[in-house]
């Protein structure tokens, strides 16, 4: 055998493993080469790579990368996936094998990976944990500069959107802090099994400098102080960001103060400000 997965091999190999997808895990196997193939080619992955990819399942994106002559990480948090993947690549790729690496964890937790230091991430992301994981491999592993992720599409469209638009929010301001990020694609439901009720979108990432901005003492702003903000930010969306904000300043009054010292008006909300101007806030916190 040889060659990336197709419906029949998806099913064979689940019915061995006596796998049941569950919604819990957002277990959505793709089952279209052409699909895989799309991806791959979306994300610019090549033989220098060393590629992170989170959730690989049944191996389906895992195979479509290791065909680009890439290495790949994959983080897997069932067991019973963990140990299969491996068989399923020696199996069907056999002259990638010693390009595969197979961490049994939880994305969330994993602060450390075997092998070379990423230098991309390209993933099939569970839909109920994309956003963390995504911010997650973004604050934890800084070499990998480039990725292509496919997630729930409202969940591309909030990544990728912009200051004042209706969508734009927690997701929208954190990954601007680490990246650019672009939706390039949509994926339909039939490609999928068990096919999902949404479709799913390809979001580009490519990593930038953080807002350059100083905090306390002159030193930049942090990630934390500026994360804090955003939080509080749109915890309520309607209201002013004064209000919003007098948590996190001691009251109203000395957050007007805050915010007009960043040069931004008190009585604006959140979802009009962009990362930078959520920093520059930030630089006003006490004890950043």
């Amino acid at each position: 055998m040889s060659g990336l997965l197709d419906p029949r091999t998806i099913r064979a190999i689940a019915a061995d493993l006596d796998l049941r997808p569950t919604k819990q895990r957002g277990q959505n196997f793709v089952h279209d080469p052409n699909t895989v193939r799309r991806i791959v080619a979306l994300s610019g992955v090549g033989p220098d790579d060393v590629v992170v990819e989170v959730g690989p399942g049944l191996g389906s994106l895992t195979l479509g990368l290791l065909e680009t002559g890439a290495q790949v990480t994959a983080i897997e948090i069932e067991a019973s996936l963990a140990r299969r993947l491996p068989l399923t690549v020696a199996e069907r790729m056999p002259e990638a094998s010693d390009r595969l690496r197979v961490v049994e964890s939880d994305a969330l937790a994993v602060t450390t990976l075997p092998g070379p230091a990423p230098t991309a991430v390209v993933a099939n992301l569970p839909y109920n944990v994309s956003v963390p994981v995504l911010v997650h491999l973004l604050s934890t592993f800084d070499t990998w500069r480039t990725g292509l992720v496919m997630v729930q599409l409202e969940v591309a469209d909030r990544l990728v959107s912009a200051p004042g638009s209706k969508v734009y929010g927690v997701p929208s301001a954190k990954m601007a802090w680490f990246a650019a990020a672009t939706r390039v694609g949509t994926v339909p439901p039939a490609v999928f099994w068990p096919v999902p009720n949404v479709e799913s979108g390809l979001v580009r990432i490519v990593r930038r400098d953080p807002p350059a901005v100083a905090g306390g003492g002159g030193s930049p702003v942090s990630r934390r102080a500026t994360f804090a903000v955003i939080d509080a930010a749109f915890q309520q969306r309607r209201k002013m960001l004064r209000s919003s904000l007098s948590g996190l300043f001691g009251g109203s009054a000395a957050a007007s103060a805050a915010i007009e010292a960043a040069g931004i008006d008190p009585q604006v909300r959140g979802e009009v400000l962009s990362v930078g101007d959520f920093a520059r806030i930030a630089a006003q916190l006490p004890d950043d």
